[in-house]
């Protein structure tokens, strides 16, 4: 699949700036897939809708078209009940993954980066996707500084940011999975550690 092209994988956690640092290389003149758009993409396609219907014996078309908010508030209904969204996973993710393997097989470029938020999460499952990466970049902040931030971003209280936080693996945690960390907590700082990090890999 990968024929000879590098494959960067771009990961952080909520509020750790991860789309400034993809813009940032994307600047820098590199394609960078993003998962989340493709997941966006998936859901625009007529034959993945009426799967997604089926599995769940559900109409989700509003006005004729299919409705993410109506899909969303059925899946999250019951926030305790994780089995209708694994369910629903198990159909997107393989759709996704198809979907980012083919753009990567596609591509002319040599060294390609794939923005993926949940990798660390789904390293379980990445085999069963026929997905692999040559290396894993972590965009880091500490706790306090993604409270901050995520305070700032959805006009919050912080007990309110920490348990959206919580929701997610520790950013703690996710360094010891990461083979380059970027410290984001300054714009200009950042660039520079991106320069260096891309000069490695050509």
């Amino acid at each position: 699949m990968k024929q000879n092209k590098k494959i960067i994988a771009i990961t952080g956690s909520i509020s750790t700036g991860k789309s400034t640092i993809s813009n940032i290389i994307r600047e820098l003149g590199y394609q960078v897939l993003d998962l989340d758009k493709i997941g966006h993409e998936i859901l625009d396609d007529p034959e993945i809708n009426e799967k997604v219907s089926k599995a769940f014996n559900q109409d989700f078309t509003e006005n004729g078209k299919f409705s993410r908010k109506k899909l969303s508030k059925y899946i999250f209904k019951d926030k305790n009940d994780r089995e209708k969204l694994d369910k629903l996973n198990s159909i997107l993710h393989r759709e996704i993954f198809n979907k980012l393997n083919q753009s990567i097989e596609e591509s002319k470029e040599k060294i390609i980066f794939v923005d993926i938020p949940l990798i660390i999460e789904l390293m379980d499952t990445l085999d069963d996707y026929d997905f692999s990466y040559d290396e894993l970049w972590l965009v880091y902040v500490d706790r306090n500084e993604q409270e901050k931030r995520l305070m700032l971003r959805d006009n919050i209280s912080r007990e309110e940011a920490r348990q959206k936080i919580n929701t997610q693996m520790s950013i703690e945690d996710k360094k010891k999975y990461a083979d380059e960390i970027i410290e984001n907590y300054d714009l200009e700082d950042a660039k520079n550690q991106i320069q260096k990090l891309v000069k490695n890999l050509i």
